[in-house]
């Protein structure tokens, strides 16, 4: 089960965060104890929601007070039309919302965009976070040709979808950017389209998901990475957009990182291979509950 949370980002930003987990167990339980001092915060990528983690934090929720937030912009948080879309508003929000829940120190679980996040907060505010995985995120620059790509990528999306099957079809089989057919992929875009009075919409404007993505596409990110104290996993999958080269670069550069890569697995690692993702991660966070 999933319960949801109220908390407030920076401006003021209204965020929706999903704790996931059983009902509160009775007063004294060990299980009760461990899970409630120990935090997980899981971020999700751009154009992502919350509920993409579910498979993930259903299985940390045994161990660990397991939380996924819905992002600005995002799920069923705020979308106000003039808010920033910048990197320090996403790591204030993040900020903000480990100190109302009261999760630090907390190990920081991150998709692409929210993977950033996490190492950017990180670096920031290392007292919150005591451990960090990053899912499938490039430390580079990606450049202005990446961010024009993005652009006509959804130009291209044919909106309105008559039925979520279609949604399914068109990101699982005839989008452009699908190289063999992957209905996990499919899946992942049929959970943030909502219905409208036309047919079948995406919660998020994409105008501001292109705003979000321009705050960090013509920069590297190696100096903020480097500044990241804590014991750090990099996870990549085979068939992802983060390089082997890359990724090992990353872990060079961190001061307490490690590899893992998820075989058969594209950029959406943990909705992918929800099993290996799992298997990929846990020896880590073992490591993070001995320390």
């Amino acid at each position: 089960m999933a319960r949801r949370i109220d908390v407030t980002g920076a401006d003021g930003v209204r965020l929706a965060a999903w704790e996931f987990g059983d009902p509160p167990k009775a007063a004294g339980d060990p299980a009760e104890h461990a899970a409630g001092n120990t935090g997980v915060l899981l971020l999700h990528g751009l154009m992502g929601r919350a509920s993409h983690w579910a498979s993930t934090a259903r299985w940390l929720s045994e161990r660990y007070r397991a939380v996924a937030l819905d992002q600005r912009g995002h799920g069923r948080s705020d979308k106000p039309a003039q808010a920033p879309f910048t990197r320090d508003a996403y790591v204030d929000d993040t900020e903000a919302v480990l100190e109302q829940l009261g999760l630090g120190p907390t190990v920081l679980i991150g998709h692409a965009m929210g993977a950033l996040t996490a190492w950017q907060l990180a670096a920031r505010r290392p007292d919150l976070v005591r451990g960090v995985i990053i899912c499938d995120m490039r430390a580079s620059a990606l450049g202005a040709a990446s961010q024009r790509e993005w652009a006509q990528w959804f130009e291209a999306w044919p909106l309105p979808f008559a039925t979520l099957a279609d949604v399914r079809k068109w990101f699982g089989e005839d989008d452009p950017w699908v190289e063999r057919p992957n209905p996990a992929r499919g899946e992942f875009y049929a959970e943030v389209m909502a219905e409208s009075s036309d047919g079948w919409r995406p919660v998020f404007d994409p105008d501001q998901m292109l705003r979000s993505r321009e705050t960090w596409v013509y920069n590297a990110h190696w100096e903020e990475l480097a500044q990241v104290r804590c014991p750090t996993l990099v996870v990549r999958g085979l068939d992802g957009e983060l390089g082997r080269a890359e990724a090992q670069e990353m872990v060079r550069v961190l001061p307490r990182g490690r590899y893992a890569e998820v075989a058969d697995a594209g950029h959406l690692v943990h909705y992918d291979q929800p099993e290996a993702w799992r298997a990929a991660i846990e020896p880590f966070l073992a490591t993070l509950r001995a320390d």
